[in-house]
């Protein structure tokens, strides 16, 4: 039995899987901020006891290119990177020693978001700043979400029967992030050295013009309030004023809040373009995909982030886009996939895999 343990900031959602990697159970512990209780609340809800685990770690750096058995300098490693993925590092590090003690003699592994962009070339990952930021401080693009945009690719190959597909996905949840992969191989996509760059996110800003963090500190403002302000503070959260929930945002629009409607104008803005870029990059789009929360329930904002499409060959169909269940084509023209998000089954399947290896 393999259980999966996602563990986030305030929750931990897990899945537990037999060697067929068919869902046996699977859920959300609200309030995780104990890992501990959580892991207990999770043991509880089983019909079975795991015999390994898949933890999810959002950071892996240049070193775990691909899914790795869980020792004492692979931990060490996992903590040294949480400085660049404040929000997911710590709390799978909780995780991961949650599970130590409470099932010491249960292998772990941990899958990594990043490891879907190691192939990128450097022309992708290297930023234009001083070379020396990347050789000496291993500044460089790393890429994130990429367990779910696997997923979406690979969803996409097989609802379309084709293996040589050109996707732009879009995982649309509290994070969000855009990637271009080609054959099932990402070639570009919009988070970077952390999971703060590219399309507007619940709390987080995205793609900044650099200079606005220099401004902001020669007028006082610590780096700590910084940091807080670029992780808790802003996307939806910061222009509504409202909340980081989509949901919460959408309803306050519908309700005529002037701010909650600029924002989710802001957020479909944001998207779009990074659609349109990745599409160039491609040098065309086969399938859209949208998945993860946002992506896969908001109908009014998949079609508003496809309004402008057109000049891709992609557009909605508004009766299959409002009716949709995923995994689903609601496009008019081309295709435009939802697809369900089915991180848990993956890390399930390389956990697996790289076991029985």
């Amino acid at each position: 039995m393999i259980l999966v343990l996602n563990a986030g900031s305030s929750t931990l959602k897990y899945g537990l899987f037999d060697e067929s990697l068919a869902r046996l159970a699977g859920g959300t512990i609200e309030d995780a901020g104990d890992p501990h209780a959580a892991l207990t609340s999770v043991m509880g809800q089983l019909p079975a006891a795991p015999t390994l685990v898949g933890q999810r770690v959002v950071h892996g750096g240049t070193r775990h290119t691909r899914s790795v058995v869980v020792d004492g300098a692979v931990r060490a490693e996992i903590e040294a990177l949480a400085e660049l993925a404040p929000l997911h590092n710590p709390p799978a590090l909780a995780s991961i020693d949650a599970v130590a003690a409470a099932l010491p003699a249960v292998p772990q592994v941990a899958v990594f978001d990043t490891a879907f962009y190691a192939g990128l070339p450097p022309r992708r990952y290297i930023y234009p700043v001083p070379y020396a930021w990347y050789a000496d401080r291993g500044v460089r693009r790393f890429g994130f979400h990429g367990i779910s945009h696997a997923w979406a690719a690979e969803r996409a190959a097989a609802m379309l029967g084709r293996n040589d597909l050109r996707v732009v996905s879009c995982h649309l949840g509290n994070g969000c992030s855009a990637t271009a992969s080609r054959g099932g191989v990402a070639v570009d996509t919009t988070m970077g050295f952390t999971p703060l760059d590219g399309v507007m996110m619940g709390t987080r800003p995205g793609a900044l013009d650099p200079g606005i963090l220099v401004h902001v500190q020669r007028q006082g403002l610590s780096l700590q309030a910084l940091d807080d302000a670029l992780n808790h503070g802003s996307g939806l959260l910061g222009v509504s004023g409202i909340d980081s929930d989509f949901r919460v945002v959408d309803a306050a629009a519908a309700r005529g809040d002037a701010r909650a409607a600029l924002a989710l104008d802001i957020y479909a803005d944001r998207v779009r373009s990074a659609i349109g870029a990745l599409a160039v990059t491609l040098g065309g789009v086969d399938a859209l995909v949208f998945t993860a929360g946002v992506g896969e329930h908001a109908a009014g904002m998949r079609a508003a982030i496809c309004d402008g499409l057109a000049c891709l060959g992609l557009a909605l169909d508004p009766a299959r886009n409002a009716a949709a269940r995923p995994d689903v084509d609601v496009a008019a023209t081309g295709h435009i996939l939802v697809v369900h998000a089915e991180e848990e089954k993956v890390i399930a399947r390389e956990a697996a895999g790289l076991t029985r290896g």
